[in-house]
């Protein structure tokens, strides 16, 4: 594994791992952190709680979102899974429930981020757009009508 991180990290790997609460984890590898981290922030209004070259934690809409640096995971099962893609979670919606779409949707615009679908009402019962942050992620943020 190569780390770009000069220093000791926030928290020693293991102790953070037992912090995490039980539910659904959600962890990104990507080329670098600070686009991602800058969409998550900005766009997306989440919290980073830590970053550096090599990881990012962010809190999103209640949540915990991992960024890893593809260099990172260089010795690891998942490298050959983002080898040269260039646009990643192909198939896969990321949805933030509980927040406001019409919001995002605006920052991602102002931002230069594609929007796939602006926001709309839906059927099911909830708000939502579609928008694509580096790399090709497709975020779904929603809110119930």
């Amino acid at each position: 594994m190569v780390k770009k991180r000069i220093g000791d990290p926030w928290m020693p790997a293991d102790r953070f791992g037992r912090s995490l609460p039980r539910g659904l984890g959600l962890n990104l590898l990507v080329p670098e952190i600070e686009p991602m981290r800058g969409f998550c922030e900005q766009v997306l209004g989440g919290r980073v709680v830590y970053a550096d070259p090599d990881f990012c934690v962010v809190d999103l809409a209640g949540s915990v979102l991992l960024l890893h640096a593809d260099h990172s995971y260089r010795d690891h099962a998942m490298a050959g899974v983002v080898a040269d893609v260039e646009i990643r979670g192909q198939g896969a919606e990321i949805r933030l429930y509980g927040v406001d779409p019409d919001e995002i949707e605006r920052r991602a615009r102002e931002a230069g981020h594609t929007v796939l679908s602006g926001s709309i009402d839906k059927p099911h019962g909830l708000r939502e757009c579609h928008v694509v942050g580096p790399n090709g992620y497709v975020f779904v943020p929603g809110c119930t009508i």
